[in-house]
C-alpha cells in the first residue's frame, strides 16, 4: 500500500482526458491512497472515498511556471507521497520521488509541419525531458512505442497500456441490439479539427459523393474555428467553393451523452486520420452498432485487425469516396454486432489494472 499522487489537470482535454477518467474509477479501487492533483471541482466524483484527497490547483501544464517554479506547497505535497504519475509528459519541477508518465504519440517528431521550428524544439525538449525523469513511460499502442523508442531511445521501458470504451459506451449484457429504426442517413466524423485528422480529405470525398448521388448529410464534431492547415482558411474557401454548406453541420463541442447520442444514430463514423497513437471513435461507433470506415494508417491496422471496420488509403479521397459509395449507396448499412470478446477486448479495467501493477 502507498500514497500515489495522480495529475488530474488536464481530466477534461480530449483523448488524454478519456483515458484518465476511464482510469481513475478503477486505481482508486486498489488499496491505496492517492492525492489528486486538479481543479477541485472537477473531481468531486472522485474525491468521496477514504483513501482520495485533493490538491486543488489550476497551475496550467507545460506552462514555465510548472515546469522550472511550481509553488512550494504543491512540491511539498507531492514528495510526500511515495510516486508521482503524469497520464501525460508534462512534469512540475522538483519532483524526487519516482516519475511514470503516459506518452500518448509522438505526433509533433513525426509531423513536424504541424508546428514552427521554435514549436518542435519546444515539444521536443519536453518529450525528451519526460523520458529523462520518467522510472517508466506508458503508451496507447505498439505502433506508438515503436515511435517513442525511435525518437527518444529505449533507455526507459515503455509499456503499452491502450487506451479503451468508455463504459457508457458498454452495454450490461448481450450484444448491442440492432437499432435501424433510429438510423439517419448521416455520416460522422468525431475529432480535434486539425491537420492531421484528416478532414479536409473526407469534406472532398464528401462532396465528391453527393455529386454522385449520395444523399447524406455530414455531422463534423469539433469546433470549425480550430481547424488548421498550411494554407489557413482552406476549410471555410472549401466549404464556399464546394457550395454545399446546407449538407456540413458542425456541432461544436457535445457532452459525452449527446456523443453517444449522435455516434449511436449515424449510418456510418468515418475516421480519416493521417496520424493517431491510438484513435478512439471507430471503437466507440462499432460499440454502438455503428458502422467505421477508417484510412489505412499503421496504429489502425493494429488497434481494428480483429474488428469489422473498412479500410480507405490514408489521404486519396477519390478511395474514400469510393468507398463511401459501396457503403451506402445502396442505403442504410447493416448495424454492427461485436461479439463480447471484441467488445471486451479494450477495457479501462484493463488498462488500469496494468498500470497499477507497474505502478506497485
Amino acid at each position: 500500500m502507498m500514497k500515489i499522487a495522480i495529475d488530474c489537470r488536464m481530466i477534461d482535454a480530449s483523448g488524454i482526458g478519456v483515458y484518465l477518467r476511464g482510469c481513475l474509477p478503477y486505481f482508486i479501487e486498489t488499496r491505496n491512497d492517492f492525492l489528486l492533483i486538479g481543479e477541485g471541482g472537477r473531481l468531486v466524483e472522485f474525491a468521496g472515498g477514504t483513501n482520495v484527497s485533493v490538491f486543488d490547483c489550476d497551475l496550467k501544464p507545460f506552462s514555465i511556471t510548472e515546469t522550472f517554479f511550481p509553488p512550494a506547497r504543491l512540491v511539498k505535497a507531492l514528495n510526500k507521497t511515495g510516486l508521482f504519475y503524469s497520464p501525460y509528459f508534462n512534469i512540475p519541477a522538483h519532483v524526487n520521488i519516482p516519475v511514470y508518465t503516459t506518452i500518448h504519440d509522438v505526433i509533433f517528431a513525426d509531423m513536424p509541419e504541424l508546428c514552427s521550428r521554435a514549436g518542435l524544439a519546444a515539444r521536443m525538449w519536453f518529450y525528451r525531458r519526460a523520458a529523462r525523469l520518467s522510472k517508466k513511460i506508458f503508451t496507447v499502442s505498439h505502433f506508438s512505442k515503436g515511435r517513442i523508442e525511435y525518437h527518444l531511445g529505449s533507455a526507459k521501458p515503455v509499456i503499452v497500456t491502450h487506451s479503451a470504451i468508455q463504459k457508457q459506451y458498454l452495454p450490461r449484457s448481450g450484444n448491442v441490439p440492432a437499432c435501424t429504426d433510429q438510423t439517419e442517413k448521416t455520416i460522422l466524423f468525431v475529432g480535434n479539427i486539425k491537420k492531421h485528422k484528416g478532414l479536409l480529405c473526407l469534406l472532398e470525398a464528401f462532396f465528391q459523393a453527393r455529386k454522385s448521388g449520395l444523399d447524406y448529410q455530414l455531422t463534423i464534431v469539433g469546433e470549425k474555428n480550430n481547424f488548421r492547415t498550411s494554407g489557413g482558411g482552406a476549410l471555410e474557401k472549401f466549404l464556399d467553393e464546394s457550395g454545399g454548406r446546407q449538407s456540413v453541420l458542425f456541432t461544436g463541442f457535445v457532452s459525452g451523452r449527446e456523443l453517444r447520442y449522435l455516434i449511436k444514430k449515424s449510418a456510418l463514423l468515418v475516421q480519416p486520420s493521417l496520424y493517431e497513437g491510438f484513435g478512439l471513435p471507430p471503437l466507440e461507433a462499432l460499440a454502438c452498432g455503428t458502422p467505421a470506415l477508417v484510412s489505412d494508417i499503421s496504429v489502425f491496422r493494429e488497434i481494428y485487425s480483429d474488428y469489422p471496420v473498412t479500410y480507405f488509403r490514408a489521404g486519396n479521397s477519390a478511395d474514400l469516396k469510393a468507398r463511401l459509395m459501396e457503403l451506402l449507396a445502396g442505403g442504410v448499412p447493416q448495424r454492427i454486432e461485436l461479439p463480447e470478446s471484441l467488445r471486451l477486448k479494450y477495457t479501462f479495467e484493463k488498462t488500469a489494472t496494468a498500470v497499477m501493477k507497474e505502478l506497485q
